[in-house]
């Protein structure tokens, strides 16, 4: 009886050492932390932060949007620079024809006025090739024939070309502003028998005729202005 007794117990004390162990051995476990999932979790954490850190930083991004950058500022560089350089040689062009445009354009230095006045006479007077020309302007109101008292007046400011001889014609006109002239069919010295009546002057006015005029030859135009006495 007394054997059964100590047999029981040391197996009962054998039983609480072995659970003491146990439950040692899983504290220290527990303690140490070296539980196989909780370390996947750390390095899957690790992973993501570097992976995070790296785009937090942007410095791959950054560096390509500093390149992207930097490319777009060497281009916009390059149009302002190419604008300016179009800006200067527009301004030269403008401004520094001065002396190639007497080149590219001989007429330049002449007014428009003695431009149209040479212009008109070369493609209407009846001597082309005349010793002076005579350029007279004649206020509107001015009567057509000042020593007929039945003469009309002109209606309009006209201009008067006439050659230094009678024999050189002259033409009488007025500038529309257009490249048109309107010409009036009146002698450069009036005779005949006056009075002449209304009729007569009336029909000048009404039978003017619109002619285009052309631009002509530069050279004969630069020697024809050479030889106006402008009145």
């Amino acid at each position: 009886m007394k054997k059964r007794i100590k047999f029981f117990c040391y197996n009962i004390a054998l039983l609480l050492l072995v659970l003491l162990l146990v439950g040692c051995a899983g504290d220290t476990d527990a303690e140490s932390g070296t539980h196989p999932s909780d370390n996947e979790n750390e390095s899957a954490l690790e992973s993501e932060e570097e992976t995070d850190g790296v785009d937090e930083s942007g410095s791959t991004t950054v560096s390509a949007e500093s390149s992207v950058g930097n490319s777009n500022d060497n281009e916009i560089s390059s149009e302002e620079t190419t604008n300016e350089k179009h800006a200067n040689n527009t301004y030269e062009g403008e401004d520094g024809n001065t002396s190639g445009s007497e080149e590219d354009n001989p007429l330049s230095k002449y007014s428009s006025e003695e431009i149209e006045y040479a212009r008109v006479w070369l493609q209407l007077g009846v001597m082309k090739d005349v010793d002076e020309l005579n350029v007279r302007h004649i206020p509107a109101r001015t009567p057509f024939n000042p020593d007929d008292e039945t003469s009309a007046d002109y209606p309009e400011d006209v201009i008067q070309l006439a050659g230094g001889r009678l024999v050189a014609g002259s033409v009488t006109y007025s500038g529309n502003g257009d490249g048109t002239i309107n010409v009036y069919n009146v002698p450069l010295r009036w005779d005949g028998e006056y009075p002449a009546d209304e009729k007569f002057y009336n029909d000048i006015i009404e039978n003017t005729e619109l002619e285009y005029v052309d631009t002509g030859d530069d050279e004969e135009i630069i020697e024809l202005i050479g030889k106006m006495n402008i009145h």
